[in-house]
Order: structure tokens, then C-alpha cells, then sequence
């Protein structure tokens, strides 16, 4: 079973390498599949704006992302080290690691994360950012679960580069750009759609994507519809209200 739902997945993300598909959202399930199958808790992934800084676009729950957020903030943690080697850190036992990042670690066991893991998003030379993955219990991943995390993250890469990113830089510069400026507008249209309807910012996430995938319509537009106030709160329902 388990290895039907890894070719389901697979054939799930490739289905997004096409001339328009949408970044943040292709990114997002990439992060909600590797905590489906790779034993993992949670997880984020951090990109490169190509201006040498790496910025958050994805993640798979609040405290993920603020830890994230924490990460390139303080300057250390094992993303920013695998995305400057291109290297994977995996199996790392975050209360044995104090000395090497002692602000990233501490914030992590906090959070109640005991492992973590790290793997570039890198085509040959070319590393274009990182997938982190965190674990609540002390417990190693096994090689076949990093090979099908990195495959993944293999996946995401070859999506983001596409074959025309991998002709004309300006062409990546641009998908990247546009990547984070959807993540912004997403962001906002959480905190209006928490707002007006007195939800989580989770719950506010879910039903922007839920309104999206049900009309077809791209993430990034429908949450610019809410910021402006072109879409009705009424038609963002809840996923139960759906069935």
C-alpha cells in the first residue's frame, strides 16, 4: 500500500510541471507529503530570492513556520547550513547539538521538535533552497525514508527550475520572485480572513486553498480576492460544510 501511495504522490507532483502551475501550492503539498510519508512531524522549505537570501514559501503548520522564520532570523540552523553546502543533515538530535546552533536548537526543543532534517533542493551544482523536517520523538529516519524525502525534494526542484528556468536565469529569477511575492499576499489574506471570520490562521489557510482547488482557480488570486474584498467570506466555507 505504502508503495502505491508513493507512486500516486509522485505522479501528484509531476503533474504540476507545466508552464503554469502554481509555485507556493506545489511547494505546500510538497512539504504536506513528506509528514504523510516520510515519518516526520513537520515541515518547512526555504528557497532562494537569487539575491542571496533564503526566504520562507512553505510550511506545514504555524510553529513550523515561525521556527523557520526564527532560523533565518538567528542565522543558524542545519537549513541554512545544508542549502550553503548542498549537503544533507539528517538524523540530527537537536539536544546533542546545543554547541553548533545553540539559538536555532534551544527554539527548537521548545517548539517540542527532538530531530531534525535537512535536504537541498539542488540540480547538479545548483542548490535553489532546502526542506526541513522536524520529528516530535528521538528517532532516526531510515535511508529508504530519505531517499523518498530527497526524491521529493528532487521533484521540487526540477519543477522550480523547468526547462526554461534551466535555459534563461532571468526566467528562474522571475518564478522565484513571484513565488514569495504570492507567499506575501497569502500571509495577509490569512490575517483578513482570520479577522472577519474570528478563525485561526490555519483554518483561514485551509479554506483559501479548499476555495481554490474547488474553482480551479489559482492560491494567489483567490487570497488578493479576499485582501481586496472581491470575494465574499461566505463562499470561503468551512471544509466540513463542503461534504
Amino acid at each position: 500500500m505504502r508503495e502505491q501511495r508513493l507512486a500516486e504522490v509522485f505522479v501528484e507532483l509531476a503533474d504540476t510541471l507545466v508552464e503554469d502551475f502554481d509555485v507556493v501550492d506545489f511547494l505546500q503539498t510538497l512539504t504536506e507529503r513528506c509528514v504523510e510519508l516520510v515519518d516526520t512531524d513537520a515541515a518547512g522549505l526555504m528557497l532562494d530570492d537569487q539575491r542571496g537570501h533564503l526566504q520562507v514559501v512553505a510550511y506545514t503548520d504555524e510553529p513550523t513556520r515561525l521556527l523557520e522564520l526564527f532560523e533565518l532570523q538567528k542565522a543558524e540552523g542545519p537549513c541554512l547550513d545544508c542549502f550553503a553546502t548542498g549537503q544533507v543533515i539528517a538524523n540530527v538530535d537537536l539536544a546533542a547539538v546545543r554547541s553548533r546552533w545553540p539559538v536555532f536548537t534551544q527554539a527548537a526543543l521548545r517548539e517540542g521538535f527532538a530531530y531534525s532534517h535537512a535536504l537541498p533542493l539542488r540540480l547538479r551544482r545548483q542548490v535553489v533552497g532546502a526542506l526541513n523536517l522536524f520529528t516530535v520523538e528521538r528517532r532516526a529516519l531510515s535511508e529508504d525514508h530519505l531517499a523518498v524525502a530527497q526524491g521529493m525534494a528532487d521533484v521540487a526542484t526540477i519543477g522550480l527550475l523547468h526547462e526554461r528556468a534551466l535555459r534563461d536565469q532571468v526566467v528562474l529569477a522571475e518564478q522565484l520572485q513571484t513565488a514569495l511575492h504570492s507567499r506575501i499576499v497569502i500571509e495577509q489574506a490569512k490575517g483578513v480572513l482570520s479577522a472577519r471570520a474570528g478563525i485561526g490562521v490555519g483554518e483561514a489557510f485551509t479554506r483559501l486553498r479548499t476555495h481554490a482547488r474547488r474553482t480551479g482557480e489559482q492560491l494567489t488570486a483567490v487570497a488578493e480576492a479576499v485582501v481586496t474584498g472581491t470575494l465574499d467570506d461566505g463562499d470561503l466555507r468551512p471544509v466540513m460544510d463542503l461534504a
